[in-house]
């Protein structure tokens, strides 16, 4: 079994009946909240959906967006989309980087540096790479 996500991590935002603390990344989906869809399983605190997948209803918490990642194989990307004002960047990329799930970094980090090339040219990417991450 691969190992889960969250493991062992008490200060990780991810509530204690979250199956990301059970199953790896792509194993359970995300919703944006709960739904009639994915109701709640009183015998073990879980969601799941019919076909017994597990849900997680609060991505912000697991750093993952809402997908269906293992009912519907959906894949685990995520797009950036930097401020359109400089001064923002640091700030936003600093939430955004340590709000992602870990799985998640190599791709952000990749594509915010291609867009501060290509929107703040004035910008050094690796100046703001490190004060966004400090």
């Amino acid at each position: 079994m691969p190992e889960p996500f969250v493991n062992g991590d008490v200060h990780h935002r991810a509530c204690g009946i979250c199956p990301s603390r059970v199953h790896a990344v792509g194993e359970f989906d995300v919703f944006e909240r709960p739904t009639a869809e994915c109701p709640f399983n009183k015998a073990d605190g879980h969601r799941y959906l019919s076909d017994g997948t597990p849900v997680c209803v609060h991505p912000e918490k697991v750093g993952l967006p809402a997908r269906r990642y293992k009912s519907e194989n959906a894949p685990l990307t995520v797009e950036l989309q930097l401020p359109p004002d400089p001064s923002a960047v640091v700030p936003y990329l600093h939430d955004v980087l340590y709000g992602a799930a870990p799985v998640l970094l190599d791709d952000l980090i990749s594509q915010a540096q291609q867009q501060i090339r290509q929107h703040f040219p004035e910008l050094d990417p690796l100046a703001v790479m490190r004060q966004a991450l400090s």
